[in-house]
């Protein structure tokens, strides 16, 4: 089963497969301009991680065009994407590696998306973005559209289920993302354009889908096991009661989904300057 983009701010944008997608979480960008005053004084700006630079790569020649980015955890699974979208588009099925040189990510180009493995976990996916980021703002790049797709843990929810975030929150159950800098602990806010959520589930109501489509809250864990109150991890210090007593909070907080990147992708891209609809993300 497919999905196509109907007339409107996806009019341009090829079909995408359904196929083991657990969730989208999305957002949305007017402008690529972000507040690190560093960067205009570097003779060279090296995105070590993709194995490109300001020297050897011209951005705004090969990426002038991009609108929308997709993000996965696969890298397999994103470059598989990458060519069902240039079959889609009629363009060249075998779509070069842009990242091969770095040796830690996929990336690919097809006509205006731009396709990236994030791998697994907030620290990787942190690395790509401020490296994606980069490379969009040297582009000039304007109006981008961010989804990050993948399986996700279902909370209360049949098997196959496709969901669509309207909110990223940790595992307290907060929207907000924590890193610790220069030994500080910050705290920034996590946003999904509620605007586009509107789109993509009016999008779900025109076409036929073999699977529930749902909008609820996904949790974003820093773990895949203890985390995420799984009971099969090489540690674990708690009961199934004290198990299931956690996740029925988590249910009745209104989260249907649990996963590893989501509170890094909806807060940095909405740091990064990314449009709130109708106030903020």
């Amino acid at each position: 089963m497919k999905v196509s983009f109907p007339e409107g701010n996806f009019t341009n944008l090829p079909r995408i497969s359904t196929r083991r997608l657990g969730e989208m979480v999305n957002t949305r960008c007017a402008s690529v301009e972000y507040g690190n005053q560093n960067l205009l004084s570097l003779n060279e700006d090296v995105l070590y991680h993709l194995g490109l630079s300001t020297k050897s790569t011209d951005f705004r020649k090969t990426f002038h065009d991009v609108r929308y980015v997709c993000l996965g955890g696969s890298p397999s699974r994103m470059k598989k994407f990458a060519q069902q979208l240039a079959a889609e588009m009629k363009l060249e099925k075998d779509v070069p590696n842009l990242a091969a040189a770095g040796g830690r990510f996929s990336l690919f180009k097809v006509g205006s998306v731009l396709v990236a493995d994030h791998g697994m976990g907030t620290p990787s996916i942190s690395i790509l973005l401020h490296e994606l980021f980069k490379l969009l703002r040297y582009a000039g790049c304007k109006d981008v559209i961010f989804f990050r797709m993948g399986t996700c843990g279902g909370l209360g929810v049949p098997p196959g289920t496709l969901m669509i975030p309207k909110e990223c929150v940790n595992t307290q159950f907060q929207p907000v993302y924590e890193l610790r800098i220069l030994g500080k602990l910050v705290t920034r806010p996590t946003f999904i354009d509620p605007g586009l959520v509107d789109e993509l589930v009016a999008l779900s109501n025109t076409i036929q889908l073999e699977r529930e489509v749902l909008v609820g809250k996904t949790l974003c864990a820093n773990d895949f096991y203890e985390e995420q109150a799984r009971l099969d991890g090489a540690f674990c210090d708690y009961t199934e009661k004290d198990k299931n007593a956690y996740l029925l909070a988590a249910y009745d907080a209104g989260i249907r989904g649990l996963e590893m990147e989501g509170l890094c992708f909806t807060a940095q891209c909405h740091l990064a300057g990314f449009k709130e609809v109708a106030h903020e993300r």
